[in-house]
């Protein structure tokens, strides 16, 4: 009996229901529908959302680079500019303290000139100045000495004729 108990119980498990079969199978069907709709559905839209939100996070970003690498380039080439423009000022500024210096030299040389022009003029002023009064004594020296040795007295028109008359002898002898 055992051996019948047995393969009954073998032949009741390896029985199955066709009913239960469909039923299972119907039920994973509604359960499929239901999660397609109601799950499927909403989780697919809010991937497809993420998926665009990431694509436009993508392309925000590249065009964010892509600007960031404009104005880098714009940035060097003012800087370029500025460093060209830095550059000739330091030139124009060299150039203008030469021709500043040129300027300076010049009217120092011109100031010189007119220094030492005046100078030479003073002393051929008082040059003149000296040797007239030197005439004048020499003149007086000698009427006197020559009154002496005539012993006579002279009248002043005599003594500035006799004056006047060793002063162009004096000056036809220098």
């Amino acid at each position: 009996m055992l051996t019948n108990s047995l393969v009954l119980g073998a032949a009741e498990t390896t029985h199955f229901a066709a009913g239960d079969v469909i039923f299972q199978l119907l039920m994973f069907i509604i359960l499929l529908a239901l999660l397609k709709k109601f799950a499927w559905g909403p989780l697919m839209g809010i991937m497809k959302q993420r998926e665009e939100h990431i694509a436009n996070e993508i392309n925000a970003a590249e065009e964010g680079r892509l600007e960031s690498k404009k104005l880098l380039e714009e940035q060097r080439n003012l800087l370029k500019e500025a460093r060209s423009e830095a550059q000739t000022l330091i030139e124009n500024a060299k150039k203008q303290g030469d021709v500043q210096r040129e300027e300076i030299i010049a009217q120092a040389r011109t100031e010189s000139e007119r220094i030492k022009d005046a100078a030479k003029l003073e002393i051929e002023q008082q040059k003149e100045k000296a040797v007239a009064a030197i005439r004048e004594q020499v003149a007086s020296l000698s009427v006197l000495i020559a009154s002496k040795v005539i012993e006579k007295n002279l009248s002043a028109a005599d003594q500035d004729q006799l004056i006047n008359e060793y002063i162009q002898e004096a000056g036809e002898e220098r």
